[in-house]
């Protein structure tokens, strides 16, 4: 499959620094302890313009899902059928991305997740797999 390159932004630039390694990182609140995602200058919970980067571990839940068997992309033709979940990480953010090594009967909400990692030019894609 042809991977869509991310182009990162002023916001998203240090998360997909992060995805170069193979790590996830999101922002943390130093006033309330808020893990964000997606990453902003401002603490949704307590308005707050303090944060650092933290490492996730990679782990978490699948939230809810779809399956996709006509492909959104034309990147994505030759995946069908394809599942697009949002996963609710450990440290508590939810991110969207794709369950692999998966099949569609056998995904589930609640269904324990790790990420593993995609290719797509010079970075790594999160995507996760049933643990």
């Amino acid at each position: 499959m042809q991977n869509l390159i991310p182009i990162p932004t002023a916001d998203t630039k240090e998360f997909w620094e992060g995805c170069k390694r193979k790590v996830l990182r999101f922002q943390k609140c130093l006033n309330c302890g808020y893990v964000r995602w997606p990453p902003s200058n401002l603490c949704p919970s307590c308005h707050s313009f303090d944060y650092k980067w933290i490492e996730s571990s990679g782990r978490g839940k699948i939230y809810t899902f779809a399956v996709y068997r006509v492909a959104f992309h034309p990147a994505w033709k030759d995946k069908t059928p394809y599942i697009t979940a949002v996963i609710e990480l450990e440290e508590g953010p939810k991110i969207l991305s794709n369950i692999v090594e998966a099949s569609p009967e056998s995904v589930s909400c609640d269904m324990p997740v790790e990420v593993v990692w995609e290719r797509a030019g010079e970075y790594y894609i999160p995507r996760f797999k049933p643990l």
